[in-house]
């Protein structure tokens, strides 16, 4: 990780090494806290904040889902995040992650929560494409994970939870150690939910194919590859998918803002389509792209410029 310079936390903002929290925290023994992801891209205005807004409100209502009282309102999380961009400014060449996170901190121990004070913070730091800069054109070969995703009966996928990440964890490294670059996470009834921290799309007979939210984070990559399929009149249609579809898809994908548009060429040792990134992918990847680095006169009220 390159580090920036300074952190906003609980109002305030820090130097990145004074950044630190008690060892007795509590999220970090029972694991209840909620965060965000967000990017702000280097466009040729300076840097934009991708759906600030629909980020803060979805990290808000996290927190609302896991009984954490946030004492800082939309607004005042936005303005943060903004404040944050524009102190390491000097730090930023290219394309930045945001990450807020809104914890329980050092004051009581046990699993009863309420009795813990909240933390609130917000890190900004360079970083480019998650799963590499050669996948967005090659793409990656996915794994079919031994591990289920979280049952909705025993915890809270629409919350952005920490302790909701263990699983992903667990199931991305498989992955890597059987020598892939990503997982893919069946439900409980054996369909496709999502990525260790994607969505699927895959692509069969000209139409994007794609899982319900049953099991899985209501993505705001996701909901923008919607608004860009329809501007391709290309159909789109939200339904359970086998892990067997998957196989014989003519092409496949990822999103998350972490991954943006990812394809994928491989799953279990099947080749998805050609083997390489498909012509639909593409022309979602570049729609997104444009969006992203400023160039959708359309799309321009997704960003959120840092003067």
């Amino acid at each position: 990780m390159k580090e920036a310079k300074y952190i906003w936390k609980n109002g305030e903002i820090i130097p990145w090494k004074d950044a630190t929290t008690h060892i007795l925290s509590h999220t970090l023994h029972y694991g209840n806290g909620v965060f965000e992801g967000t990017r702000a891209y280097m466009t040729e205005k300076g840097l934009a904040i991708f759906r600030l807004e629909s980020h803060t409100k979805r990290l808000l209502e996290s927190a609302k889902i896991v009984m954490i009282q946030c004492p800082y309102s939309q607004e005042e999380l936005q303005t943060a995040q903004i404040e944050i961009l524009r102190a390491n400014k000097e730090c930023f060449n290219s394309n930045v992650y945001l990450r807020p996170i809104i914890y329980l901190g050092y004051g009581a121990m046990g699993v009863y929560h309420l009795h813990s004070p909240v933390e609130v913070a917000i890190a900004a730091w360079e970083w480019g494409a998650y799963l590499g800069e050669e996948a967005l054109q090659k793409g990656i070969r996915a794994k079919i994970s031994s591990f289920v995703r979280n049952n909705v009966k025993s915890s809270m996928g629409k919350a952005k939870a920490v302790a909701n990440y263990l699983n992903s964890q667990m199931a991305k490294h498989e992955a890597i150690a059987c020598g892939f670059e990503e997982a893919l996470l069946l439900d409980d009834n054996g369909f496709i939910a999502e990525g260790s921290g994607e969505c699927l799309f895959i692509v069969r007979n000209g139409k994007l194919i794609t899982p319900p939210y049953d099991n899985s984070l209501e993505s705001i990559t996701h909901n923008t590859v919607f608004h860009i399929a329809r501007d391709l009149k290309i159909d789109i249609e939200q339904r359970r998918i086998t892990r067997d579809e998957v196989y014989i898809a003519d092409e496949a994908f990822l999103t998350g803002t972490a991954a943006e548009i990812t394809p994928i060429y491989e799953v279990d040792f099947r080749t998805i389509g050609n083997g390489y990134r498909g012509e639909i992918t593409k022309k979602i990847q570049d729609a997104f792209f444009e969006i992203v680095m400023g160039n959708s006169q359309k799309y321009n009220h997704f960003l959120t410029y840092i003067n």
